[in-house]
């Protein structure tokens, strides 16, 4: 995979002072959670002038519809590195215009699982993100069962957690919580 994630820990900006402390950090690759709209763009061009592959949780920018339209917004505007959405739309814009697509599922029950992994299917996104990322039994079978690289997140809370998720088969584990980023 040309994007291919070699990183074990991706961490997650909620707030733009997490995100500015992100930019000091030796990790290429970061995540923003939250934001406005109007600040994706030079949010974007500031991670990319310190050497950041960002990777934005369209679902979660204020003020942007997460739809295609969007994808394409923020693919030509903001040109982070990968997208990470529940929506099968934008997946499937995000792999036309060749960023890495990251299909974030959360699996609250059986029912859950089985939408999931016929969502997965269809949309053959380059990672899922399963939440929550302390169940290493799902991270087992949905890696057995896509073969799609698996990113945990959710619930993310101590070193022993991101050590069972990379255990089961996670390739990456997504976490906000600050204490975690000092560990890769």
């Amino acid at each position: 995979m040309a994007n291919q994630i070699n990183q074990p820990i991706l961490p997650a900006a909620r707030t733009l002072k997490e995100f500015d402390e992100l930019m000091e950090t030796c990790y290429e690759r970061i995540i923003l959670l939250n934001a406005h709209i109007a600040q994706v763009k030079p949010l974007g061009k500031r991670a990319r002038a310190f050497g950041k592959k960002l990777l934005i949780h369209a679902d979660l920018i204020d003020g942007l519809k997460s739809d295609e339209y969007a994808m394409d917004f923020l693919a030509q505007e903001v040109k982070p590195d990968g997208i990470i959405t529940t929506r099968n739309s934008v997946i499937l814009a995000a792999k036309k215009k060749g960023l890495i697509s990251i299909q974030r599922l959360f699996l609250i029950d059986t029912m859950a699982l089985d939408s999931s992994l016929t969502q997965l299917e269809r949309t053959k996104p380059d990672y899922v993100e399963v939440l929550p990322g302390i169940i290493p039994h799902l991270i087992e079978e949905i890696t057995e069962r896509t073969k799609i690289p698996i990113i945990a997140g959710g619930f993310i809370r101590t070193k022993e957690d991101v050590d069972r998720a990379l255990q089961a088969g996670a390739t990456s584990v997504t976490t906000s919580r600050r204490e975690l980023w000092a560990k890769s």
